[in-house]
């Protein structure tokens, strides 16, 4: 996933706790998820207009 290994994912987490906070990351986590999925689902429908 995005070339991303353990260590590095536990670092963005760490510094997503402290930026963010522990109260709002679970709202964020939960957009950004949607907008991921919004995203693959998009790409998935563009590349079957181009088929």
């Amino acid at each position: 996933m995005f070339g991303l290994g353990t260590s590095e994912l536990l670092v963005v987490l760490a510094l997503a706790l402290i930026f963010i906070g522990p109260e709002k990351l679970p709202q964020i986590a939960t957009t950004l998820g949607q907008a991921v999925k919004k995203l693959k689902e998009a790409i998935d429908d563009i590349k079957s207009e181009i088929k």
